[in-house]
C-alpha cells in the first residue's frame, strides 16, 4: 500500500478531530490536515493536534490567501511548526469570490498573482524573519516575526483545478492539493503541473501530488451515497470552478440543474439532483472494500497522497469518521 492522509472539515467539533488525527497517527497515516471555512479554526485545531501526536505530518488544506494576510499565514505557519517538532506542511490557496467577498467582505481579483505573491511573502518572512514588499495585490511597508522560526524554510503546497493554476503550482510549490478531481483526469493535471515545473527548471519528482477526495463508508451503499449526496451538491452548485470541473467530466446537464437549485435556495432539491455516478466519479464510497480499492485506484492513477476528507454523518458522526479511519489505515 501507498501513503495515506487524512483532512478534516466539518462536522466534528475540535476535541472530537483531536481524537481522530490520534488514531490516524496510530495507524499509519502519513498526515492528518484541516481545512478552512466553518468547521473550527484550522490552525487553533491543528496547535492542539500538535501538541497530542510525535510522528504524523500536519497541514492546512488550504489556508486561504485572500482571507489571511501573508503575514499572519507565516506566523501561524511557523507557530504550529514549532508545536509539531517541524512537521507542519503549509497549504495555500485563492479560495472562491463566491465565499470571499459575502463571506468576509473582502475584495477578490487576480487569484494567480495573489498567490504568488502570499508564496514569495511567507517564504521571505520565514528566512528573514522580516519583509518588505510592494506587489500587485499586496503591499507591506514592513512586518517582523519577533521569534525565530523553527525551520527557515517549510514545505509550501499550492491547491489548483485548473491548467494555469496547476503550471503556477509546478513552478513555485513543494506540493499540490488537488481537489475532487476524477481518477481520468489525474494524468492531465499532472502534466499541467509538469508543465510549470519544467518552464521553472524543476522536476515533477520534487513535486509531492496530493488530492482532496471526499468519502464515506457503510455496509449499505446507498447509506454512503446519501451521505455525500448533499456536499456534492454544494460544490457542483454554489462554488463555479466546480461546477465547471462537473461539466468537464460529463455531467454538464447534470450540473446545470444542480446550479440552477442551489441558486434558487432549493438545497433538498439539488442533493436530490445528484447522480450516483457523478458522485462516484470523484468520491470514496462504498463498504470498507469497495473504498480500498477505491485508493488503490488513486494511487495507480498517479496521486502521491491522496487524502480522504470523511462525511461525518448519522447520529454518531465521529464513530462514522473513526470507522472509516480505522477501514482505510493504510498499515
Amino acid at each position: 500500500m501507498g501513503r495515506l492522509g487524512v483532512a478534516f472539515s466539518h462536522g466534528l467539533n475540535a476535541s472530537d478531530t483531536v481524537e481522530c488525527a490520534k488514531l490516524a497517527e496510530s495507524l499509519g497515516y502519513d498526515s492528518v490536515w484541516m481545512a478552512e471555512g466553518h468547521g473550527g479554526d484550522q490552525f487553533a485545531v491543528l496547535a492542539a493536534i500538535a501538541t497530542q501526536t510525535s510522528k504524523v505530518r500536519i497541514g492546512t488544506c488550504i489556508s486561504s490567501v485572500f482571507v489571511r494576510s501573508a503575514p499572519t499565514i507565516a506566523m501561524a505557519a511557523a507557530t504550529v511548526d514549532q508545536l509539531s517538532d517541524g512537521r507542519f506542511i503549509l497549504g495555500l490557496g485563492s479560495s472562491h469570490k463566491v465565499q470571499v467577498e459575502p463571506e468576509h467582505g473582502l475584495p477578490y481579483g487576480k487569484p494567480i498573482t495573489r498567490v504568488r505573491e502570499t508564496v514569495e511573502i511567507v517564504r521571505r518572512l520565514l528566512r528573514d524573519n522580516q519583509v518588505q514588499y510592494q506587489g500587485r495585490t499586496v503591499s507591506i511597508e514592513n512586518y517582523e516575526l519577533w521569534f525565530e522560526p523553527l525551520r527557515s524554510e517549510l514545505p509550501i503546497y499550492l491547491s489548483g483545478v485548473f491548467p494555469k493554476m496547476l503550471g503556477v503550482c509546478g513552478a513555485i510549490a513543494d506540493g499540490v492539493i488537488l481537489t475532487r478531481t476524477t481518477l481520468e483526469a489525474c494524468g492531465e493535471m499532472r502534466k499541467h503541473v509538469s508543465v510549470g515545473a519544467e518552464a521553472a527548471g524543476r522536476d515533477l519528482s520534487q513535486i509531492e501530488i496530493t488530492s482532496l477526495i471526499p468519502a464515506a463508508m457503510s455496509s449499505d451503499r446507498r447509506v454512503a451515497l446519501d451521505a455525500l449526496r448533499p456536499g456534492v451538491a454544494m460544490y457542483t452548485g454554489f462554488f463555479p470552478r466546480y461546477n465547471r470541473m462537473s461539466v468537464a467530466h460529463g455531467f454538464a446537464d447534470e450540473s446545470a440543474a444542480i446550479a440552477d437549485a442551489w441558486s434558487r435556495g432549493d438545497r433538498e432539491g439539488a442533493a436530490k439532483l445528484v447522480s450516483d455516478p457523478l458522485i462516484d466519479s470523484h468520491c470514496i464510497v462504498g463498504t470498507a472494500q469497495q473504498c480500498l480499492d477505491k485508493i488503490g485506484s488513486y494511487w495507480n492513477a498517479g496521486i502521491d497522497l491522496p487524502l480522504i476528507a470523511p462525511a461525518a454523518f448519522g447520529a454518531d458522526p465521529k464513530a462514522e469518521v473513526l470507522a472509516l479511519i480505522k477501514a482505510c489505515a493504510p498499515g
